[in-house]
C-alpha cells in the first residue's frame, strides 16, 4: 500500500495556501488553526477523492489540491470554471516515476441533472440491493452506513448500472486501480449515531435503515465477530479431531524434553485464561492441562500433537484478543464507576458500581465518543490505512484529551496505520507540538 507523505492546497476558499507534510515515522499528524481555515475541509477533500465523492470536491472552492506519495508519485486535482458556466470542472492527473502523465477531466455536464435522477431510481435500487432510499435523492449504503446522493451513487457504482448514457462511465480503470493502493477512512465529528443494517428491521420484506446509537451497532458487531471466530474455532477443532489418531501414528519423536512440554502446556493455559478473561472462551469449558511428571516417548508424541493442535486453534483468536484487551484497558481506565464486560452474546456491555447492567446507549456523550473512536480504530480499520479524525476532543474531559495521543500510540503499535487529526484543542496536542502543522492566514 502507498503512503501519503504530503498534502498541498492552493486558493482554498479562494484565500488559503496550505502545505501539510505527514509525520510518517511517528504515524500521527495534527493540523490546527483558527475556525474557517479549512481543517475539516481538507479531511473531506481527501476522503472525497478516495471514496468517489467528487460532487463534494465540486462544492468546495479551491484551485489545486495535490497529494504526494512515498513512491514519488503525485496525484493532483485542479478545479476551474469556464466562462459562462456556473459549476466547476475537475481535472485529475497522476504522475508516476518513469511513466507518462495520466489525466481525467469531469465537466459540469458529467454530473446528473434532476430529470436524469427521476428516471433511474428504480434501476439503482434493483442493481444495488445494499442501498435503501431515505428521501427522493438520498440513500443509505448499508455496508458502511454512508448517506449517498445520486451523484455519489453514480460515481461509485456506475460500473454496476446498465446505463449506457452515464458519462461517469468514461472514468479510466487506471484511476480506480490507483485509488485501491491507498486505504482512507474518515471518522467524522458526527459519530454518535449511525444507520443500523440489522436484518430484523424490515418493512414489507425490505430492510429499513434506522438511526441508532453507534455504540449499540458496534456492540452487536463485536458479538458477531466473536461468534464468527468461535465458529472458525469449532470447524478447525472438528477437522483436527478427525485426523488426530492418524497424526499420532505418523508422528515421529519430537525430541522435546519433559520440561519443554510442561512449559508449552503452561503457555497454552495462560493463553486460554486470556481468552476467558476477554470473553472469547466459555469459563465452564476449561482445558485440562494436568500431566504426569514422567512421560515415555508415546505420551510425548501424543502431547506434542495435542499441543500443536491447541496452538493452531488458539491462534484464531490472536488478533482479536489483543484488540479486545487494549479496548478494555483504555475504557476501564477512563470510565468512572463502571466496568466494561465482553461476551459473545452481547459484545461489550457495562456493569455499574451497584453491579447492575448498563446499556452502552445509556452512557454519557463523552463516554460514547470515546467508545466509538476506539472501536473504529481497533476493529474497523485495516492495517496500512490513513485514518482521518475530525475533532476527537468532542465531549471529552480535559484529562481524557491529554491521554488521547498516548492511547493512539498504543493502538498504532497494535494496528499499524497512520492518522491525520483536525483539532481545536491544545490539550489533545499536549506536549507533542512536533506532530503539528498550523494552518495559517495568507501572508500579506
Amino acid at each position: 500500500m502507498r503512503k501519503i507523505t504530503q498534502i498541498n492546497v492552493t486558493k482554498l476558499f479562494g484565500i488559503f495556501n496550505h502545505i501539510i507534510p505527514l509525520n510518517n515515522e511517528e504515524h500521527i499528524t495534527i493540523i490546527h488553526g483558527l475556525n474557517g481555515f479549512g481543517k475539516t475541509t481538507l479531511l473531506r477533500m481527501l476522503n472525497g477523492i478516495f471514496h468517489h465523492r467528487y460532487s463534494e470536491l465540486r462544492s468546495i472552492p479551491f484551485s489545486e489540491f495535490s497529494i504526494n506519495f512515498d513512491d514519488g508519485s503525485t496525484l493532483k486535482v485542479t478545479q476551474s470554471i469556464k466562462k459562462n458556466e456556473e459549476q466547476p470542472r475537475l481535472e485529475f492527473s497522476l504522475r508516476e516515476s518513469g511513466l507518462e502523465e495520466k489525466n481525467i477531466i469531469l465537466e459540469p455536464k458529467d454530473f446528473p441533472e434532476e430529470n436524469f435522477s427521476r428516471s433511474i431510481i428504480a434501476i439503482i435500487e434493483k442493481y444495488i440491493p445494499e442501498i435503501t432510499r431515505i428521501s427522493w435523492t438520498k440513500w443509505i449504503y448499508l455496508p458502511t452506513n454512508e448517506e449517498l446522493s445520486l451523484e455519489d451513487i453514480l460515481e461509485r457504482f456506475c460500473n454496476l448500472l446498465p446505463i449506457k448514457s452515464n458519462p461517469l462511465l468514461k472514468k479510466e480503470q487506471w484511476f480506480e486501480d490507483f485509488k485501491k493502493t491507498i486505504n482512507v477512512r474518515f471518522i467524522e465529528s458526527q459519530r454518535l449515531l449511525s444507520f443500523s443494517d440489522d436484518p430484523r428491521l424490515q418493512v414489507n420484506g425490505r430492510r429499513q435503515p434506522l438511526m441508532v446509537p453507534s455504540v449499540s451497532t458496534y456492540s452487536r458487531e463485536l458479538a458477531e465477530s466473536i461468534q464468527s471466530k468461535l465458529a472458525e474455532y469449532g470447524e478447525l477443532s472438528r477437522t483436527l479431531e478427525r485426523t488426530f489418531p492418524s497424526r499420532i501414528i505418523q508422528q515421529k519423536s519430537p525430541g522435546l524434553s519433559e520440561a519443554k512440554i510442561h512449559q508449552k502446556l503452561a503457555e497454552i493455559e495462560q493463553e486460554n485464561s486470556r481468552l476467558i478473561k476477554a470473553g472469547l472462551v466459555d469459563t465452564d469449558n476449561p482445558l485440562d492441562f494436568s500431566v504426569e511428571e514422567n512421560m515415555d516417548e508415546t505420551i510425548k508424541n501424543i502431547l506434542f500433537v495435542y499441543i500443536e493442535d491447541v496452538e493452531k486453534k488458539l491462534q484464531i483468536f490472536s488478533e482479536l484478543v489483543n484488540k479486545i484487551e487494549l479496548f478494555q484497558k483504555i475504557i476501564n481506565e477512563r470510565f468512572s464507576y463502571k466496568k466494561m464486560q465482553i461476551s459473545k452474546e452481547h459484545g461489550f456491555t457495562f456493569i455499574g458500581e451497584d453491579n447492575k447492567p448498563l446499556s452502552p446507549a445509556k452512557l454519557s456523550s463523552g463516554e460514547q465518543h470515546e467508545l466509538v473512536l476506539l472501536y473504529e480504530l481497533l476493529f474497523k480499520v485495516p492495517s496500512n490505512s490513513l485514518i482521518l479524525i475530525d475533532e476527537p476532543e468532542l465531549s471529552f474531559h480535559v484529562a481524557w484529551q491529554v491521554q488521547f495521543l498516548k492511547d493512539l500510540q498504543d493502538i498504532i503499535k497494535l494496528a499499524n496505520f497512520d492518522i491525520l487529526i483536525a483539532t481545536h484543542s491544545p490539550d489533545i496536542i499536549n506536549d507533542r507540538w512536533d506532530l503539528t502543522v498550523e494552518l495559517k492566514a495568507p501572508t500579506p
